[in-house]
């Protein structure tokens, strides 16, 4: 069974922050959290193993 990795994995954590950022600069509340929405979903089928997807929704509900 895969594990999700909470190390730092990314080569600029900041970078990342800020595209994540510019991402919904310019749009609405809802648009905002529905572009967020939409990423969460694409990564969730590029990562594809329900078992870190169970994991890492634990962890961002603060339940591990």
């Amino acid at each position: 069974m895969a594990k999700l990795n909470t190390d730092m994995n990314l080569a600029d954590g900041d970078a990342v922050y800020a595209a994540l950022v510019k991402m919904t600069e310019g749009l609405d509340d809802v648009a905002a959290q529905k572009a967020m929405a939409k990423l969460v979903l694409l990564l969730a089928n590029h990562i594809g193993d329900q078992d870190v997807l169970n994991e890492a929704m634990a962890i961002a509900r603060g339940k591990t």
